[in-house]
């Protein structure tokens, strides 16, 4: 029985149809979903902004631990270099190579005639392939190209290293059986796509993208392109359902663990929803999973990761260290955490980049005759640096310090502070929004005390400038 892979697109069709603005923060809490629930790969952006998005793509690599990483290159060598530094963290990488191959989008999206784009996509795969034995070249609009001018490219790129090549119905236009018809084609006018992976990908313009993509699968095709939240191309959930039902008729399987399935795509649909920000990331799934469950601080490490597990997060040492020490410092101020809150740590303490800063104690001053003042204590590689500061208010005080021990200004582009629970224990979460060379970094912090939770998120935001200025 064959092996289908599924290859999770979700994040790179988000950018491409701006269907979704997805955050840092939920980029990686997808990817950690789709990489414990057993898909095949996991594509992401590639690299536009060097920075910015070297960060991301590395932060994701040490996440992905099952699953192979995908990342799109262009056509020539600083490109391919900055991509690889940034996902070589990853136990599977895979570069890929993509041009609109179509007469229509050649010249005026490659800018290049059918014999250059050839000898330029050969050119491109060759050099991947000498960074790594996974390259991918993907026809990006391949059913409305000329059969015979698809196998000379296809030839010529696996001649060069491409151990995979993906054809792409951009358009959306076949039926099933005319999409089943092209691909068989295609093996017979490129019979070495026999000794290496055939992926398609199936835009849903006429609602059949998954009917085209198992008929694909029929004609041979091993690798399916998908998206595990709606956004008009193959879904990931409808199609491994198919594969797992199917399975004898087509002769063919999916990795994707089904029993996991409808609780990942929930969790995905969450962080996708258009009022994502309204509530935990989780707060569904945490009812589901831990309804009822109440945590102490005399809970050790193994009892708070066990419900961390079920609330579907998968974390490493680190992380799991992490959020414990955060969960000890919650529920020494608090009689009991719940399972939101748990969930709410987590989202904050996990999934961060190496701290440079650290914050090791402060104390604020503040009342209606005097300006408020506040005294921050942080550590930088372990050398304790102090700083006091007055302010408009205790965080304003507090966030003048920070930047006093900082040394740096950094404007401050958005700050939010809303409930995560409800009473008079409830824990508060702070986003704090720093602008940094022209762009924006993120930080969250969570506390009982305000004060200290918009500490943490500023630090936490810090962090990611500093992470990112060093590499």
């Amino acid at each position: 029985m064959r092996d289908i892979r599924v290859s999770d697109i979700t994040m790179r069709e988000a950018i491409a149809s701006k269907a979704l603005s997805l955050s840092f923060k939920e980029k990686l809490e997808i990817v950690k979903i789709l990489d414990r629930i057993g898909v095949g790969s996991i594509e992401v952006e590639g690299i536009e902004s060097s920075k910015v998005d070297s960060l991301r793509i590395k932060s994701i690599a040490s996440l992905v631990k099952n699953s192979t990483l995908a990342v799109p290159v262009k056509m020539d060598d600083d490109s391919i270099q900055a991509v690889w530094n940034a996902a070589k963290g990853a136990k599977r990488v895979r570069l890929q190579v993509e041009a609109a191959v179509s007469p229509s989008c050649m010249e005026y999206i490659q800018r290049k005639k059918a014999d250059t784009l050839i000898a330029d996509a050969a050119e491109a795969v060759a050099k991947c392939a000498q960074l790594t034995d996974d390259v991918e070249f993907v026809a990006i609009d391949a059913t409305r190209t000329d059969v015979a001018y698809l196998a000379r490219i296809i030839d010529a790129v696996v001649a060069a290293g491409a151990k995979t090549v993906t054809v792409c119905d951009a358009a959306g236009s076949m039926l099933p059986e005319e999409f089943a018809q092209f691909i068989a084609d295609l093996y017979q006018a490129a019979p070495q796509l026999k000794d290496i992976d055939l992926g398609i990908s199936c835009c849903n313009n006429l609602n059949m993208a998954d009917a085209c993509a198992v008929a694909g699968v029929m004609a041979g095709a091993s690798i399916v392109k998908a998206t595990s939240y709606p956004m008009g191309v193959v879904a990931l959930d409808n199609v491994a359902r198919i594969l797992a039902a199917k399975a004898d008729a087509l002769g063919a399987q999916s990795k994707v663990r089904m029993t996991e399935l409808k609780r990942a795509m929930n969790q995905i649909s969450r962080l996708c929803c258009d009022d994502r920000s309204k509530a935990s990331l989780f707060t569904g799934a945490v009812s589901e999973a831990v309804e009822g469950v109440v945590l102490t601080a005399g809970d050790d490490q193994a009892t708070v990761m066990q419900y961390v597990e079920r609330l579907g997060y998968s974390l490493s040492d680190e992380d799991a260290e992490a959020v414990f020490e955060a969960f000890k410092k919650i529920a020494a101020s608090k009689e009991r955490v719940s399972a939101t809150e748990l969930d709410a740590i987590v989202a904050s303490a996990a999934l961060q980049v190496p701290p440079t800063y650290t914050l090791d104690g402060y104390v604020i001053n503040s009342g209606l005759s005097f300006k408020a003042t506040s005294h921050i204590s942080l550590r930088k590689n372990g050398e304790l640096i102090e700083a006091v500061s007055l302010g408009d208010g205790p965080i304003d005080s507090s966030f003048k310090s920070i930047e006093s021990v900082v040394g740096k200004h950094y404007e401050l582009d958005d700050f939010s502070i809303q409930a995560v629970t409800e009473g008079r224990e409830a824990m508060g979460e702070s986003v704090v929004k720093l602008i940094a060379d022209g762009k924006v970094y993120s930080g969250r912090g969570i506390s009982t005390d305000i004060v200290e939770s918009s500490i943490r998120a500023y630090i936490n935001a810090l962090n990611k400038i500093a992470y990112e200025e060093q590499n």
